[in-house]
Protein backbone atom coordinates (compact mmCIF):
# COMPACT_ATOMS: atom_id res chain seq x y z
CA UNK A 1 0.00 0.00 0.00
CA UNK A 2 1.61 3.51 -1.30
CA UNK A 3 2.29 5.80 2.12
CA UNK A 4 0.39 8.63 2.65
CA UNK A 5 -0.92 11.55 4.56
CA UNK A 6 -4.61 10.88 6.06
CA UNK A 7 -5.09 14.64 7.31
CA UNK A 8 -8.19 15.66 6.29
CA UNK A 9 -9.30 18.48 4.12
CA UNK A 10 -12.32 19.51 5.73
CA UNK A 11 -14.13 18.93 9.19
CA UNK A 12 -14.79 15.17 10.46
CA UNK A 13 -17.75 14.49 9.77
CA UNK A 14 -19.96 12.47 11.95
CA UNK A 15 -20.46 8.12 11.24
CA UNK A 16 -23.26 9.02 10.10
CA UNK A 17 -22.94 11.90 7.89
CA UNK A 18 -20.11 10.12 6.44
CA UNK A 19 -21.83 6.91 5.28
CA UNK A 20 -25.22 8.79 4.53
CA UNK A 21 -22.78 11.06 1.95
CA UNK A 22 -21.48 7.87 0.74
CA UNK A 23 -24.77 6.89 -0.51
CA UNK A 24 -25.61 9.86 -2.48
CA UNK A 25 -22.02 9.33 -4.45
CA UNK A 26 -22.81 5.79 -4.70
CA UNK A 27 -26.10 6.88 -6.47
CA UNK A 28 -24.57 9.13 -8.90
CA UNK A 29 -21.95 6.24 -9.86
CA UNK A 30 -24.90 3.58 -10.27
CA UNK A 31 -26.61 5.90 -12.40
CA UNK A 32 -23.58 6.57 -14.45
CA UNK A 33 -23.10 2.16 -14.79
CA UNK A 34 -26.41 2.01 -15.55
CA UNK A 35 -26.27 4.34 -18.63
CA UNK A 36 -23.41 2.22 -20.23
CA UNK A 37 -25.27 -1.18 -19.71
CA UNK A 38 -28.29 -0.32 -20.81
CA UNK A 39 -26.63 0.87 -24.18
CA UNK A 40 -25.16 -2.31 -24.70
CA UNK A 41 -28.53 -3.86 -24.25
CA UNK A 42 -30.04 -1.45 -26.00
CA UNK A 43 -28.19 -1.63 -29.17
CA UNK A 44 -30.52 -4.46 -30.97
CA UNK A 45 -33.36 -1.67 -30.69
CA UNK A 46 -31.40 1.01 -31.95
CA UNK A 47 -30.28 -1.12 -34.95
CA UNK A 48 -34.05 -1.78 -36.17
CA UNK A 49 -35.37 1.93 -34.92
CA UNK A 50 -32.52 3.96 -36.26
CA UNK A 51 -30.45 1.67 -38.80
CA UNK A 52 -26.96 3.05 -37.74
CA UNK A 53 -24.32 1.72 -39.45
CA UNK A 54 -21.25 -0.77 -37.68
CA UNK A 55 -19.22 2.24 -37.63
CA UNK A 56 -21.92 4.07 -35.69
CA UNK A 57 -23.07 1.57 -33.50
CA UNK A 58 -19.46 1.74 -31.81
CA UNK A 59 -19.26 5.39 -31.74
CA UNK A 60 -22.29 5.57 -30.11
CA UNK A 61 -20.58 3.55 -27.63
CA UNK A 62 -17.37 5.26 -27.70
CA UNK A 63 -18.13 8.67 -27.88
CA UNK A 64 -19.18 9.14 -24.65
CA UNK A 65 -16.04 7.07 -22.82
CA UNK A 66 -13.34 9.16 -25.44
CA UNK A 67 -15.35 12.54 -24.25
CA UNK A 68 -14.79 11.47 -20.68
CA UNK A 69 -11.19 10.34 -21.40
CA UNK A 70 -10.54 13.48 -22.84
CA UNK A 71 -11.89 15.82 -20.21
CA UNK A 72 -11.05 13.82 -16.87
CA UNK A 73 -8.22 15.48 -15.77
CA UNK A 74 -9.05 19.36 -16.17
CA UNK A 75 -12.24 18.29 -14.68
CA UNK A 76 -10.79 16.72 -11.67
CA UNK A 77 -8.76 19.48 -11.28
CA UNK A 78 -11.64 22.30 -11.58
CA UNK A 79 -13.09 20.20 -8.52
CA UNK A 80 -10.20 20.91 -6.26
CA UNK A 81 -9.81 24.55 -7.61
CA UNK A 82 -14.05 25.45 -7.19
CA UNK A 83 -15.52 22.58 -4.76
CA UNK A 84 -16.13 18.90 -5.61
CA UNK A 85 -19.51 19.01 -4.39
CA UNK A 86 -20.18 22.02 -6.50
CA UNK A 87 -18.87 20.51 -9.58
CA UNK A 88 -20.83 17.14 -8.63
CA UNK A 89 -24.18 18.61 -8.77
CA UNK A 90 -23.76 21.07 -11.90
CA UNK A 91 -22.70 17.70 -13.53
CA UNK A 92 -25.71 15.79 -12.48
CA UNK A 93 -27.74 18.80 -13.56
CA UNK A 94 -26.26 18.50 -16.83
CA UNK A 95 -26.32 15.04 -17.12
CA UNK A 96 -30.15 14.84 -16.00
CA UNK A 97 -30.26 17.45 -19.14
CA UNK A 98 -28.26 15.51 -21.55
CA UNK A 99 -30.10 12.41 -21.04
CA UNK A 100 -33.41 13.84 -22.38
CA UNK A 101 -31.52 14.70 -25.61
CA UNK A 102 -30.12 11.09 -25.71
CA UNK A 103 -33.77 9.69 -25.54
CA UNK A 104 -35.43 11.96 -27.95
CA UNK A 105 -32.65 11.53 -30.89
CA UNK A 106 -33.99 11.19 -34.17
CA UNK A 107 -31.16 9.71 -35.85
CA UNK A 108 -28.08 7.93 -35.09
CA UNK A 109 -25.75 11.20 -35.88
CA UNK A 110 -28.16 12.89 -32.94
CA UNK A 111 -27.67 10.42 -30.41
CA UNK A 112 -23.97 10.08 -30.96
CA UNK A 113 -24.22 13.98 -30.51
CA UNK A 114 -26.23 13.66 -27.06
CA UNK A 115 -23.80 10.82 -26.22
CA UNK A 116 -21.21 13.53 -26.73
CA UNK A 117 -22.36 15.62 -24.20
CA UNK A 118 -23.41 13.27 -21.73
CA UNK A 119 -19.43 12.61 -21.52
CA UNK A 120 -18.83 16.35 -20.86
CA UNK A 121 -21.74 15.66 -18.11
CA UNK A 122 -20.19 12.43 -16.99
CA UNK A 123 -16.55 14.19 -16.61
CA UNK A 124 -17.79 16.51 -14.27
CA UNK A 125 -19.19 13.51 -12.36
CA UNK A 126 -16.58 11.25 -11.71
CA UNK A 127 -13.84 12.99 -10.16
CA UNK A 128 -15.84 14.70 -8.06
CA UNK A 129 -16.90 10.92 -6.48
CA UNK A 130 -13.90 9.56 -5.33
CA UNK A 131 -11.97 12.23 -4.15
CA UNK A 132 -15.13 13.20 -2.02
CA UNK A 133 -14.72 10.14 -0.70
CA UNK A 134 -10.93 10.59 -0.08
CA UNK A 135 -11.30 13.27 2.06
CA UNK A 136 -14.51 12.36 3.62
CA UNK A 137 -12.97 8.98 4.92
CA UNK A 138 -9.51 9.37 6.28
CA UNK A 139 -9.04 6.16 8.00
CA UNK A 140 -7.34 4.10 5.54
CA UNK A 141 -9.36 0.93 6.88
CA UNK A 142 -12.58 2.89 6.43
CA UNK A 143 -11.51 4.36 2.80
CA UNK A 144 -11.02 1.24 1.57
CA UNK A 145 -14.51 -0.49 2.70
CA UNK A 146 -16.17 2.83 0.79
CA UNK A 147 -14.25 2.45 -2.13
CA UNK A 148 -15.97 -1.41 -2.16
CA UNK A 149 -19.38 0.03 -1.76
CA UNK A 150 -18.56 2.58 -4.80
CA UNK A 151 -16.94 -0.07 -6.95
CA UNK A 152 -20.62 -2.18 -5.38
CA UNK A 153 -22.55 0.82 -6.60
CA UNK A 154 -21.00 0.44 -10.18
CA UNK A 155 -21.78 -3.27 -10.42
CA UNK A 156 -25.46 -3.09 -8.76
CA UNK A 157 -25.67 -0.44 -11.61
CA UNK A 158 -24.73 -2.95 -14.10
CA UNK A 159 -27.37 -4.96 -12.69
CA UNK A 160 -30.06 -2.93 -12.46
CA UNK A 161 -29.66 -1.54 -15.80
CA UNK A 162 -30.40 -5.08 -17.81
CA UNK A 163 -33.50 -5.34 -16.04
CA UNK A 164 -34.85 -2.02 -15.83
CA UNK A 165 -33.38 -1.20 -19.44
CA UNK A 166 -34.89 -4.61 -20.52
CA UNK A 167 -38.70 -4.20 -18.82
CA UNK A 168 -38.31 -0.53 -20.65
CA UNK A 169 -37.14 -2.05 -23.86
CA UNK A 170 -40.20 -4.49 -24.50
CA UNK A 171 -42.63 -2.02 -23.30
CA UNK A 172 -41.68 1.44 -24.75
CA UNK A 173 -39.09 3.11 -27.47
CA UNK A 174 -35.25 2.43 -27.01
CA UNK A 175 -35.44 6.30 -26.12
CA UNK A 176 -37.40 5.40 -22.78
CA UNK A 177 -33.60 3.78 -21.35
CA UNK A 178 -32.29 7.31 -21.20
CA UNK A 179 -35.37 8.41 -19.56
CA UNK A 180 -34.35 6.42 -16.24
CA UNK A 181 -31.12 8.64 -15.78
CA UNK A 182 -33.52 11.96 -14.51
CA UNK A 183 -35.28 10.55 -11.79
CA UNK A 184 -31.76 9.72 -10.26
CA UNK A 185 -30.16 12.84 -11.01
CA UNK A 186 -32.63 14.81 -9.15
CA UNK A 187 -32.30 12.70 -5.99
CA UNK A 188 -28.74 13.30 -6.34
CA UNK A 189 -28.59 16.71 -6.83
CA UNK A 190 -31.50 17.56 -4.00
CA UNK A 191 -29.68 15.16 -1.54
CA UNK A 192 -26.17 16.29 -2.45
CA UNK A 193 -27.07 19.77 -1.49
CA UNK A 194 -28.46 18.56 2.01
CA UNK A 195 -25.49 15.58 2.96
CA UNK A 196 -21.89 16.18 0.77
CA UNK A 197 -19.13 18.36 2.53
CA UNK A 198 -17.77 20.64 0.58
CA UNK A 199 -13.97 20.38 0.34
CA UNK A 200 -11.46 21.76 -2.43
CA UNK A 201 -7.76 22.49 -2.56
CA UNK A 202 -6.89 25.75 -0.17
CA UNK A 203 -3.56 26.44 -2.48
CA UNK A 204 -4.75 25.58 -6.46
CA UNK A 205 -2.31 28.21 -7.75
CA UNK A 206 -2.66 29.52 -10.89
CA UNK A 207 -5.08 27.57 -13.47
CA UNK A 208 -2.74 26.82 -16.86
CA UNK A 209 -5.00 27.05 -19.85
CA UNK A 210 -2.20 25.45 -21.57
CA UNK A 211 -1.95 22.04 -19.15
CA UNK A 212 -5.25 21.82 -19.86
CA UNK A 213 -5.10 22.01 -23.32
CA UNK A 214 -2.58 19.46 -23.43
CA UNK A 215 -3.83 16.81 -21.48
CA UNK A 216 -7.38 16.53 -23.50
CA UNK A 217 -4.74 16.99 -26.90
CA UNK A 218 -2.90 13.69 -25.49
CA UNK A 219 -5.52 11.67 -24.88
CA UNK A 220 -8.29 11.42 -27.71
CA UNK A 221 -6.04 11.44 -30.40
CA UNK A 222 -4.26 8.53 -28.97
CA UNK A 223 -7.62 7.09 -28.31
CA UNK A 224 -9.03 7.74 -31.49
CA UNK A 225 -6.10 6.16 -32.92
CA UNK A 226 -6.56 2.87 -31.64
CA UNK A 227 -10.17 2.77 -32.58
CA UNK A 228 -9.48 3.87 -36.30
CA UNK A 229 -6.53 1.43 -36.77
CA UNK A 230 -8.53 -1.58 -35.61
CA UNK A 231 -11.24 -0.37 -37.75
CA UNK A 232 -9.90 0.59 -40.78
CA UNK A 233 -5.85 -0.40 -40.52
CA UNK A 234 -3.03 1.84 -40.75
CA UNK A 235 -3.05 5.24 -42.63
CA UNK A 236 -2.53 8.62 -42.63
CA UNK A 237 -5.43 9.24 -40.10
CA UNK A 238 -4.02 6.94 -37.74
CA UNK A 239 -0.31 8.21 -37.62
CA UNK A 240 -1.08 11.92 -37.42
CA UNK A 241 -3.37 11.02 -34.35
CA UNK A 242 -0.21 8.87 -33.12
CA UNK A 243 1.71 12.00 -33.66
CA UNK A 244 -0.30 14.28 -32.56
CA UNK A 245 -1.53 12.92 -29.20
CA UNK A 246 2.03 11.52 -28.49
CA UNK A 247 3.51 15.18 -28.94
CA UNK A 248 1.26 16.65 -26.90
CA UNK A 249 1.43 13.99 -24.48
CA UNK A 250 5.28 14.64 -24.22
CA UNK A 251 4.54 18.41 -23.62
CA UNK A 252 2.04 18.14 -21.09
CA UNK A 253 4.81 15.74 -18.66
CA UNK A 254 7.47 18.25 -19.56
CA UNK A 255 5.37 21.30 -18.51
CA UNK A 256 3.75 19.18 -15.39
CA UNK A 257 7.66 18.74 -14.51
CA UNK A 258 8.39 22.08 -14.75
CA UNK A 259 5.56 24.15 -12.83
CA UNK A 260 5.96 24.33 -9.23
CA UNK A 261 1.81 23.21 -8.68
CA UNK A 262 1.25 20.60 -11.81
CA UNK A 263 -2.38 20.21 -12.78
CA UNK A 264 -1.02 16.30 -12.21
CA UNK A 265 1.65 15.60 -10.42
CA UNK A 266 3.53 13.15 -13.21
CA UNK A 267 6.15 12.10 -10.64
CA UNK A 268 3.36 9.63 -8.85
CA UNK A 269 4.09 7.32 -12.28
CA UNK A 270 7.74 6.42 -11.12
CA UNK A 271 6.17 4.51 -8.41
CA UNK A 272 6.23 0.71 -9.45
CA UNK A 273 2.94 0.03 -7.51
CA UNK A 274 1.08 3.17 -9.00
CA UNK A 275 1.69 2.13 -12.38
CA UNK A 276 0.54 -1.29 -11.97
CA UNK A 277 -2.15 -0.51 -10.39
CA UNK A 278 -3.12 2.42 -12.97
CA UNK A 279 -2.02 -0.26 -15.96
CA UNK A 280 -4.44 -3.19 -14.11
CA UNK A 281 -7.19 -0.87 -13.78
CA UNK A 282 -7.22 -0.19 -17.54
CA UNK A 283 -6.98 -3.83 -18.41
CA UNK A 284 -9.92 -4.81 -15.99
CA UNK A 285 -12.48 -2.30 -17.19
CA UNK A 286 -10.84 -3.47 -20.64
CA UNK A 287 -11.83 -6.88 -20.73
CA UNK A 288 -15.62 -6.15 -18.48
CA UNK A 289 -16.79 -3.45 -20.79
CA UNK A 290 -15.83 -5.12 -24.06
CA UNK A 291 -17.27 -8.34 -22.80
CA UNK A 292 -20.57 -6.49 -21.55
CA UNK A 293 -20.40 -4.76 -25.15
CA UNK A 294 -20.80 -8.03 -27.19
CA UNK A 295 -22.50 -10.54 -24.87
CA UNK A 296 -25.69 -8.59 -24.89
CA UNK A 297 -25.71 -8.65 -28.37
CA UNK A 298 -24.83 -12.29 -28.50
CA UNK A 299 -27.46 -13.16 -25.93
CA UNK A 300 -29.98 -10.77 -28.26
CA UNK A 301 -28.88 -11.93 -31.30
CA UNK A 302 -27.29 -15.10 -31.14
CA UNK A 303 -29.61 -16.87 -28.75
CA UNK A 304 -32.74 -14.75 -29.21
CA UNK A 305 -33.24 -13.68 -25.37
CA UNK A 306 -35.47 -10.72 -25.05
CA UNK A 307 -33.88 -7.74 -23.63
CA UNK A 308 -35.25 -8.68 -20.19
CA UNK A 309 -33.96 -12.09 -20.18
CA UNK A 310 -31.09 -10.86 -21.20
CA UNK A 311 -30.82 -8.54 -19.04
CA UNK A 312 -31.55 -11.18 -16.03
CA UNK A 313 -29.13 -13.66 -17.96
CA UNK A 314 -25.92 -11.17 -17.13
CA UNK A 315 -27.04 -10.93 -13.21
CA UNK A 316 -24.35 -13.51 -11.89
CA UNK A 317 -21.51 -11.28 -12.82
CA UNK A 318 -23.02 -8.37 -11.34
CA UNK A 319 -24.09 -10.08 -7.93
CA UNK A 320 -20.39 -11.57 -7.43
CA UNK A 321 -19.19 -8.63 -7.92
CA UNK A 322 -21.17 -7.23 -4.96
CA UNK A 323 -19.94 -10.02 -2.87
CA UNK A 324 -16.33 -8.33 -2.94
CA UNK A 325 -17.94 -5.84 -0.37
CA UNK A 326 -18.30 -8.81 2.30
CA UNK A 327 -14.96 -10.32 1.50
CA UNK A 328 -12.54 -7.56 0.56
CA UNK A 329 -10.61 -7.31 4.17
CA UNK A 330 -10.26 -10.61 4.59
CA UNK A 331 -8.47 -11.28 1.39
CA UNK A 332 -6.12 -8.26 1.72
CA UNK A 333 -5.34 -9.43 5.31
CA UNK A 334 -4.32 -12.93 4.05
CA UNK A 335 -2.55 -11.98 0.47
CA UNK A 336 -1.91 -8.46 0.26
CA UNK A 337 -3.00 -5.86 -2.00
CA UNK A 338 -0.88 -6.90 -4.69
CA UNK A 339 -1.37 -10.47 -4.83
CA UNK A 340 -4.93 -9.89 -4.23
CA UNK A 341 -5.16 -7.44 -7.35
CA UNK A 342 -2.99 -10.64 -9.19
CA UNK A 343 -5.82 -12.83 -7.72
CA UNK A 344 -8.75 -11.30 -8.88
CA UNK A 345 -7.25 -10.63 -12.55
CA UNK A 346 -6.52 -14.72 -12.74
CA UNK A 347 -10.64 -15.48 -11.73
CA UNK A 348 -11.61 -13.50 -14.42
CA UNK A 349 -9.10 -14.37 -17.18
CA UNK A 350 -10.29 -17.49 -16.52
CA UNK A 351 -14.25 -16.49 -16.59
CA UNK A 352 -13.62 -14.69 -20.19
CA UNK A 353 -11.62 -18.19 -21.42
CA UNK A 354 -14.78 -19.98 -20.33
CA UNK A 355 -17.22 -18.11 -21.85
CA UNK A 356 -15.18 -18.51 -25.06
CA UNK A 357 -15.33 -22.32 -24.02
CA UNK A 358 -18.95 -22.50 -23.25
CA UNK A 359 -20.53 -20.40 -26.34
CA UNK A 360 -22.67 -23.46 -27.65
CA UNK A 361 -23.16 -24.94 -24.19
CA UNK A 362 -26.61 -24.40 -22.64
CA UNK A 363 -26.84 -21.08 -20.85
CA UNK A 364 -26.00 -22.76 -17.06
CA UNK A 365 -22.94 -22.95 -18.08
CA UNK A 366 -22.55 -19.33 -19.52
CA UNK A 367 -23.97 -18.38 -16.23
CA UNK A 368 -21.28 -20.15 -14.26
CA UNK A 369 -18.53 -18.62 -16.31
CA UNK A 370 -19.64 -15.05 -15.06
CA UNK A 371 -19.45 -15.09 -11.95
CA UNK A 372 -15.39 -15.36 -11.72
CA UNK A 373 -15.78 -12.44 -14.09
CA UNK A 374 -17.81 -10.35 -11.71
CA UNK A 375 -15.74 -11.63 -8.63
CA UNK A 376 -12.39 -11.03 -10.25
CA UNK A 377 -12.82 -7.55 -11.55
CA UNK A 378 -14.92 -6.53 -8.34
CA UNK A 379 -11.92 -7.25 -6.63
CA UNK A 380 -9.31 -5.99 -8.40
CA UNK A 381 -11.60 -2.75 -9.50
CA UNK A 382 -11.78 -2.11 -6.02
CA UNK A 383 -8.08 -2.48 -4.81
CA UNK A 384 -6.46 -0.59 -7.71
CA UNK A 385 -8.64 2.59 -6.90
CA UNK A 386 -7.66 1.97 -3.74
CA UNK A 387 -4.00 2.34 -4.38
CA UNK A 388 -4.19 4.97 -6.81
CA UNK A 389 -6.37 7.47 -4.91
CA UNK A 390 -4.22 6.47 -1.90
CA UNK A 391 -0.85 8.25 -3.80
CA UNK A 392 -1.70 11.38 -2.80
CA UNK A 393 -2.53 14.01 0.20
CA UNK A 394 -6.52 15.10 0.43
CA UNK A 395 -6.47 18.32 -0.98
CA UNK A 396 -5.48 16.90 -4.51
CA UNK A 397 -7.64 13.77 -4.57
CA UNK A 398 -9.13 15.66 -7.33
CA UNK A 399 -6.35 15.06 -9.97
CA UNK A 400 -5.52 12.30 -8.32
CA UNK A 401 -9.26 10.84 -9.07
CA UNK A 402 -8.89 11.68 -12.51
CA UNK A 403 -5.92 9.16 -12.89
CA UNK A 404 -8.21 6.50 -11.40
CA UNK A 405 -11.08 7.48 -13.86
CA UNK A 406 -9.06 8.66 -16.69
CA UNK A 407 -8.20 4.91 -16.28
CA UNK A 408 -11.38 3.59 -16.25
CA UNK A 409 -12.62 5.58 -19.45
CA UNK A 410 -9.54 4.47 -21.40
CA UNK A 411 -10.11 0.61 -20.51
CA UNK A 412 -13.75 1.51 -21.76
CA UNK A 413 -12.66 2.91 -24.91
CA UNK A 414 -10.12 0.76 -25.25
CA UNK A 415 -12.82 -2.38 -24.46
CA UNK A 416 -15.55 -1.24 -26.76
CA UNK A 417 -13.05 0.13 -29.79
CA UNK A 418 -10.41 -3.15 -30.00
CA UNK A 419 -12.90 -5.97 -28.63
CA UNK A 420 -16.43 -4.21 -30.23
CA UNK A 421 -13.87 -3.89 -33.65
CA UNK A 422 -12.15 -7.16 -33.19
CA UNK A 423 -15.74 -9.22 -33.23
CA UNK A 424 -16.84 -7.53 -35.94
CA UNK A 425 -13.66 -8.26 -38.23
CA UNK A 426 -14.03 -11.95 -37.19
CA UNK A 427 -17.31 -11.72 -38.19
CA UNK A 428 -17.16 -10.70 -41.53
CA UNK A 429 -14.18 -13.68 -42.27
CA UNK A 430 -16.61 -16.34 -41.38
CA UNK A 431 -19.93 -15.20 -42.57
CA UNK A 432 -21.12 -16.45 -46.01
CA UNK A 433 -23.44 -14.34 -48.15
CA UNK A 434 -26.17 -16.39 -50.15
CA UNK A 435 -26.27 -16.15 -53.63
CA UNK A 436 -28.36 -13.58 -55.53
CA UNK A 437 -28.83 -11.69 -52.83
CA UNK A 438 -28.96 -7.75 -53.52
CA UNK A 439 -25.58 -5.90 -53.47
CA UNK A 440 -27.42 -3.37 -50.74
CA UNK A 441 -28.59 -6.43 -48.32
CA UNK A 442 -25.25 -8.43 -48.73
CA UNK A 443 -23.62 -5.28 -47.71
CA UNK A 444 -25.91 -5.40 -44.60
CA UNK A 445 -25.19 -8.66 -43.58
CA UNK A 446 -21.36 -8.49 -43.95
CA UNK A 447 -21.81 -4.93 -41.98
CA UNK A 448 -22.93 -6.62 -38.74
CA UNK A 449 -25.11 -10.07 -37.37
CA UNK A 450 -28.42 -7.32 -36.59
CA UNK A 451 -28.11 -6.05 -39.77
CA UNK A 452 -28.29 -9.53 -41.53
CA UNK A 453 -30.96 -10.42 -39.38
CA UNK A 454 -32.96 -8.02 -40.49
CA UNK A 455 -32.40 -9.50 -44.19
CA UNK A 456 -31.53 -12.74 -44.95
CA UNK A 457 -34.73 -15.42 -44.61
CA UNK A 458 -34.36 -17.92 -41.57
CA UNK A 459 -32.59 -20.62 -43.13
CA UNK A 460 -29.62 -18.52 -43.74
CA UNK A 461 -29.49 -16.72 -40.35
CA UNK A 462 -28.02 -19.89 -38.66
CA UNK A 463 -24.45 -19.39 -40.37
CA UNK A 464 -24.27 -15.69 -39.75
CA UNK A 465 -25.73 -16.54 -35.73
CA UNK A 466 -21.96 -19.09 -36.39
CA UNK A 467 -20.03 -16.47 -37.59
CA UNK A 468 -21.10 -14.20 -34.61
CA UNK A 469 -20.34 -16.67 -31.63
CA UNK A 470 -17.04 -17.69 -33.58
CA UNK A 471 -16.07 -13.52 -33.52
CA UNK A 472 -17.88 -13.76 -29.37
CA UNK A 473 -14.79 -17.17 -28.75
CA UNK A 474 -11.98 -14.95 -30.21
CA UNK A 475 -12.89 -11.87 -28.60
CA UNK A 476 -13.24 -13.61 -25.40
CA UNK A 477 -9.94 -15.60 -25.58
CA UNK A 478 -8.01 -12.36 -26.57
CA UNK A 479 -9.31 -10.62 -23.56
CA UNK A 480 -8.69 -13.14 -20.78
CA UNK A 481 -4.57 -13.64 -22.23
CA UNK A 482 -4.51 -9.84 -21.59
CA UNK A 483 -6.22 -9.99 -17.93
CA UNK A 484 -3.95 -12.79 -17.19
CA UNK A 485 -0.96 -10.29 -18.37
CA UNK A 486 -1.93 -7.91 -15.91
CA UNK A 487 -1.96 -10.30 -13.23
CA UNK A 488 1.58 -10.61 -13.52
CA UNK A 489 1.89 -7.42 -13.82
CA UNK A 490 0.13 -6.72 -10.59
CA UNK A 491 1.80 -9.31 -8.85
CA UNK A 492 5.36 -8.38 -9.48
CA UNK A 493 4.48 -4.73 -9.10
CA UNK A 494 2.39 -3.58 -6.79
CA UNK A 495 3.42 -4.28 -3.36
CA UNK A 496 1.56 -6.84 -0.71
CA UNK A 497 1.99 -6.43 3.07
CA UNK A 498 -0.17 -8.27 5.46
CA UNK A 499 -2.73 -6.01 7.26
CA UNK A 500 -4.19 -7.07 10.42
CA UNK A 501 -7.33 -9.26 10.06
CA UNK A 502 -10.59 -7.55 10.23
Amino acid sequence: MISVPTAAAGPVLSTRRRWAALAVLAAAVLLLAVDGTVLSLAVPALTASLAPTAEQVLWIGDIYSLTLAGLLVLMGNLADRFGRKRVLLIGSVAFGAASLLAAFAPSAQALIGARLLLGVAGATLMPSTLSLIRNIFTDSGERTRAIAIWSTAFGAGSAIGPLVGGFLLEHFWWGSVFLINVPVMILVVVSGLLLLPESRDPQPGRFDVLSALLSMTAIVPLVYAIKHVVGAGVDGVTASCLLAGLAAGVLFVRRQRRLAQPMLDVELFRNGAFFGAVVANVIAIFALVGLLFFFSQYLQFARGFSPLQAGLAELPATLASIVVVVIIALVVARLGQGRAIALGLVLAAAGLAAVAAAAHAPYVWLGLALVPIGLGIGLAMTLTGDAIISAAPPRKAGSVSAITETANELGVVLGIAVLGSLLSLVYRHHVSVPAGLPAGDAARVRDSLGSALQVLPPQSAAGARDAFITGMQVTSSVAAVLTLAAAVLAWALIPSPRTPRP
